[in-house]
C-alpha cells in the first residue's frame, strides 16, 4: 500500500454523500483508512484506492546466457534505459540494468510508460564479467591478448591501479564505458585516477605487469 496522507478527499456518508470533503486520517489497518470528515467530524472506514499494475515480461542475460521472469510495476511508471532494480523470483535474487525496452511490433526504444512495453531486456549487475585486454610491456600490440575477469558490479576499476586476477597482473591504462552506463562525463578514461564501476565497464586496457618481478634481471 502506497504512503497514506494526513488528509483524504473522499465523500462523507453523513454530511456530504455526492461530493467528496476533506477528510483527516486517523488510523489504517486491515485493508481500510478510519477517516474523520472535517465538516461534520463523522468517523467513518474508507477503502483506499489502489494503484493499478501491470506485469511485464523481463529477459535477464549475463555472460551469454538469459532467463525470462515478470515482474509487476504501476502502469503509468517511466521505465527507461539505465534504470536499476532488484528482481526477486523463486530462483533468484539479482539486482538488473534496464538495457532496452521493446515495444509492439518488436521497436525498441530507450523509454516508455510500462503499460505500452512488451519486453524489458536487462542484464544483471550483482556480478560481471569484464573483458581485458593486456598489452605487453614492449608495446608489441600484436602480442596483446585477452582475458575475462569476474567481479562483483560494484567493484572499483581504477586508471593506473595494478590488479591481480589468478596468473595475470596488470596496470589499468584505460576504461571503456557501456553505453547503457549512466553519470559518466565521457565512454572512455585514461587519466590516472578516473575510475569506473565494473558494471558499467565494457572493457579495459591493460600493460601486462605479470613479468615485472623479473624485469630487473
Amino acid at each position: 500500500m502506497n504512503e497514506i496522507p494526513d488528509r483524504i478527499p473522499t465523500p462523507c456518508p453523513a454530511c456530504s454523500p455526492e461530493l467528496e470533503t476533506v477528510h483527516e486520517t486517523l488510523s489504517t489497518g486491515s485493508g481500510t483508512i478510519t477517516v474523520r470528515c472535517s465538516e461534520c467530524a463523522h468517523v467513518h472506514k474508507i477503502q483506499p484506492e489502489r494503484e493499478r499494475e501491470v506485469t511485464l515480461d523481463v529477459v535477464v542475460s549475463q555472460d551469454g546466457e538469459s532467463f525470462t521472469a515478470n515482474v509487476n510495476t504501476p502502469e503509468d511508471e517511466i521505465v527507461e534505459t539505465g534504470d536499476e532494480f532488484l528482481l526477486e523470483t523463486d530462483e533468484v535474487l539479482t539486482t538488473v540494468r534496464v538495457t532496452s525496452l521493446e515495444m509492439d511490433e518488436h521497436r525498441r526504444t530507450d523509454e516508455a510508460p510500462a503499460d505500452e512495453i512488451e519486453t524489458v531486456w536487462t542484464r544483471e549487475i550483482d556480478n560481471v564479467s569484464v573483458d581485458v585486454t593486456i598489452h605487453p610491456q614492449d608495446g608489441r600490440r600484436e602480442d596483446s591478448r585477452s582475458v575475462t575477469i569476474y567481479v562483483p558490479g560494484d567493484y572499483e576499476l581504477e586508471v593506473g591501479s595494478v590488479e591481480e586476477f589468478g596468473d595475470d597482473k596488470f596496470e589499468i591504462d584505460a576504461v571503456v564505458v557501456r553505453g547503457d552506463a549512466t553519470g559518466y562525463r565521457r565512454d572512455r578514461f585514461e587519466q590516472p585516477g578516473d575510475m569506473v564501476f565494473a558494471k558499467d565497464t565494457k572493457r579495459v586496457y591493460a600493460w601486462d605487469e605479470t613479468s615485472t618481478a623479473w624485469s630487473a634481471w
